[in-house]
């Protein structure tokens, strides 16, 4: 056996291979599959004749590169939904907002479905009663702008 591997590494470069999509797929944290990746790296190094030092650098590289550029990408792709998936905070942008107290760029109070949150309006002044659009949410404070009049038909 010992003789066989010298001169087949790539056997070794697919097992590797193998061992991190399976644990990538019981992990789910796109790591994994990143060093599978360099992995990869290493098989292609050795069909195209490189030494094993040359292979082990190919498969440190690209996991490393993979590590540091694509699987943030790839994590805030998979982060990113539907807006019937939004959560917490991220739910209320673009929610109708009930002005209870005047409403200016220093502060002012709206009724965001059942709770009244401390607000600042976008432009102007928002008047009590005044219906307001949540364009934004900074800290505790919603950022919200005059609802656009419907037209009445």
């Amino acid at each position: 056996m010992f003789e066989w591997l010298p001169e087949n590494w790539w056997a070794l470069w697919l097992t590797f291979f193998l061992v991190f999509a399976v644990v990538e797929m019981l992990t789910l944290n796109l790591f994994f599959i990143m060093l599978g990746g360099g992995a990869l790296a290493g098989l292609l190094a050795d069909f195209a004749g490189a030494v094993l030092w040359l292979q082990i650098v190919a498969f440190c590289v690209v996991s490393l590169l993979m590590i540091g550029f694509v699987r943030p990408v790839a994590l805030k792709h998979l982060r990113m939904g539907p807006a019937d998936q939004r959560s917490n905070i991220e739910r209320l942008i673009g929610e109708s907002a009930l002005v209870m107290e005047p409403v200016s760029a220093s502060g002012g109070l709206v009724k965001i479905g059942g709770d009244v949150w401390s607000a600042r309006s976008e432009s102007g002044v928002l008047a009590p009663g005044q219906h307001a659009v949540v364009s934004a949410i900074d800290g505790a404070t919603a950022v919200v702008a005059p609802q656009p009049e419907t037209a009445v038909q």
